[in-house]
């Protein structure tokens, strides 16, 4: 697949939105939507409720694995969520978009 999304989650706002700038700034994300969210998971074998920002990447395939290093490298969790999902289809336009901007 050409295109994909990829989700990541941040602690808080400040963190996700600077994360965000430099995808884009890089040009290893057309685009970056920031979500907040709360998440519930298994975490040192306690359940764990937390309010994090859930970051939505959209850009191509080729970029994932720089943005993969990317993320770690600025990250500030020991196991960051990282998730690429892949899509085919897509408005043409915006496909276009991503591919003129990434």
């Amino acid at each position: 697949m050409k295109y994909c999304m990829v989700i990541v989650t941040c602690a808080n706002e400040s963190d996700a939105k600077q994360l965000a700038s430099d995808m884009v700034e890089k040009k290893l994300a057309a685009c970056v939507q920031l979500n907040p969210i709360t998440s519930i998971y298994t975490w040192q074998k306690k359940v764990t409720t937390d309010q994090e920002i859930r970051l939505v990447i959209k850009t191509k395939s080729q970029h994932y694995k720089n943005l993969e290093k990317l993320i770690l490298a600025r990250h500030e969790y020991e196991v960051p969520q990282i998730i690429q999902i892949p899509f085919e289809k897509g408005l043409e336009t915006y496909l276009d978009w991503i591919d003129e901007t990434t």
